[in-house]
């Protein structure tokens, strides 16, 4: 730990007088242990990398913290185990890649070995770097688990409400895979470092204001997440990070265009491989670009120039119940979740009107959605009013809706059901893999209610409650002449924010709708329980916590 002076310190920093401070490394403010502060004009990369090898020696999140990384932990592997199951395309090419790299070995047993790891549904040990890629590239395919939009409403400032999601537990069971020392405890810790770093740099920095994909940060914090777990120091986790943002950028390009592509689902794998190989090189002696944060000419302040300071402080978490994975969101089925609000609100009018007439879309008159920016700019993208594909309809908020509805439609007894809560609502009618599948993109009867949605940005009164919540209202004009409207839906069910949802029992229900696509019925009860006691795990444990038995689709969801 590098050394300042007491005048640098007190120079520094301006705490509480009942908040005593002592500073860390370049500059880290530390309070109690509980929280950090790492200050713009400190070399926040290293201190970054020292943050997180001490956070896995001393940290102590609440059981509440650790029971929420479970779920999202339990939520992204059903997820990636249905993605491959039904031979979604990225997922099953880079898992085929990836096994290209096997390690022969005559054990019978699942033992660590250092620089392997294993894909999901496998035991053959593969190069931990492709191993992470092809677990983090299932994991994302269906756009289906947590969502984080940067807001931090205790610090000024700290509001920037960028994107990101759960897709990078992969990078901790492929150090657990190598790293006897990993018990399930300390991987779960490490869960909550990963969405700690990746959440707090999201809430001051706009990685989609200057064009740059979201992934960015996720694959900052693997790489410090990694290292701390596999021995590095600090220094090798600057050059690490350094060597990253140097040199692996990824644009929003892959978000762009009529159609989107496999490089949409798998941004967060790709850019992790790469932070994994920085950090595997950084340890092996590479020398990578010193105080990224600072550079004058690395994203942070080429795009938010200043005299010398990084753009931003970093706060951080150390114990407690304060962590960023605390304000992440929940998807409850498949959809993008900018249209959480719009999902919640339409299922609201259908229940409480009761207008819908079995399997006439002609029941709906028109439809009117408005909505924030940048949901408008996002799902609301004229390409995306005819999505040929699934990448683009699970980012198309007329389609989204279209297709609730449709199901709402099909169900013949949907107006006289006696739902005992909202939560039923959100069972029934669950966006699924299925519902973006070939047959179902050309569906007649979502086609004909896609014609009746008109999108609309909904101006200041939206944008400046984002994101705080996802504003978002909801109005339809029906055949009977009535005009029903949800009104402003700020916190959907899923939201951090939201109190009403029974979100464990939502989950469930999701985990075996996904769960029952990819393996037997007492398989999905065994891999849920087993991800939900992933605390008290063993490592020889981890060693096979992504082993089940898939069972493949006869062909792709896609064909």
């Amino acid at each position: 730990i590098r050394k300042i002076s007491k005048s640098t310190a007190t120079k520094k920093t301006s705490p509480s007088p009942n908040q005593p401070s002592t500073m860390i490394g370049n500059g880290i403010i530390r309070r109690n242990f509980t929280n950090l502060l790492l200050k713009r004009d400190t070399n926040q990369a290293y201190d970054l990398g020292q943050y997180a090898i001490d956070f896995m020696k001393k940290g102590k999140p609440s059981q509440k913290v650790i029971d929420r990384v479970k779920l999202f932990h339990t939520d992204s592997v059903v997820c990636g185990l249905s993605a491959l199951a039904l031979r979604t395309n990225a997922p099953s090419v880079l898992k085929n890649e990836a096994l290209t790299y096997a390690k022969k070995t005559n054990s019978t047993k699942s033992r660590p070995k250092l620089g392997y790891a294993r894909c999901l549904g496998s035991k053959e040990l593969v190069l931990a770097e492709k191993a992470i890629c092809a677990n983090a590239s299932a994991v994302r395919e269906w756009d289906s688990n947590g969502t984080v939009f940067g807001y931090n409403s205790n610090i000024p400032g700290h509001q920037a409400g960028e994107f990101g999601h759960n897709d990078f537990y992969p990078v901790i069971v492929a150090a657990a895979h190598q790293n006897s020392t990993i018990n399930g405890f300390k991987a779960a810790k490490a869960m909550i470092l990963v969405d700690e770093i990746r959440g707090r740099l999201a809430e001051v920095f706009s990685l989609k204001t200057y064009k740059i994909d979201h992934v960015v940060h996720g694959a900052i914090a693997s790489a410090a997440t990694y290292g701390a777990l596999m021995g590095a120091n600090a220094q090798q986790i600057e050059h690490a990070i350094g060597m990253f943002v140097a040199h692996y950028i990824p644009f929003r390009a892959i978000r762009a265009g009529k159609q989107l592509s496999d490089s949409k689902g798998a941004s967060a794998a790709i850019s992790t491989e790469a932070a994994i190989l920085c950090m595997k090189r950084a340890m092996n002696g590479f020398v990578g670009p010193k105080d990224i944060f600072r550079n004058p000419e690395a994203i942070f302040r080429l795009n938010e120039p200043t005299n010398g300071d990084s753009p931003f402080d970093i706060a951080l978490s150390n114990q407690g119940d304060d962590f960023s994975v605390m304000g992440m969101h929940f998807k409850l089925g498949l959809y993008e979740h900018q249209s959480a609000g719009a999902i919640e609100g339409t299922m609201r009018l259908l229940t409480e009107n009761k207008f819908l007439e079995h399997g006439n879309p002609d029941s709906i008159g028109n439809i009117k959605i408005l909505a924030y920016e940048p949901a408008f700019g996002i799902i609301g993208d004229p390409a995306k009013r005819n999505p040929t594909t699934r990448q683009s309809a699970d980012h198309s908020m007329v389609y989204i809706i279209s297709t609730l509805l449709r199901k709402a439609l099909e169900i013949r007894d949907f107006n006289q059901r006696n739902f005992q809560s909202f939560d039923e609502v959100w069972k029934l009618l669950m966006l699924e893999p299925k519902d973006y599948g070939h047959e179902a993109l050309n569906n007649p009867i979502t086609r004909r209610i896609m014609e009746k949605i008109t999108f609309e940005h909904g101006g200041p009164q939206y944008d400046t409650k984002y994101p705080d919540g996802i504003p978002t209202s909801v109005i339809i004009n029906a055949k009977n002449g009535q005009t029903y409207d949800s009104n402003m839906v700020m916190y959907p069910s899923g939201h951090a924010r939201n109190t009403s949802a029974d979100l464990e029992g939502i989950l469930n229900h999701k985990f075996k709708l996904l769960g029952n696509l990819a393996l037997r019925s007492d398989q999905v009860e065994e891999c849920v329980n087993n991800l939900q006691n992933l605390d008290k795990l063993t490592n020889a444990q981890l060693q096979d916590i992504y082993n089940y038995e898939i069972k493949y689709a006869d062909k792709s969801i896609d064909e």
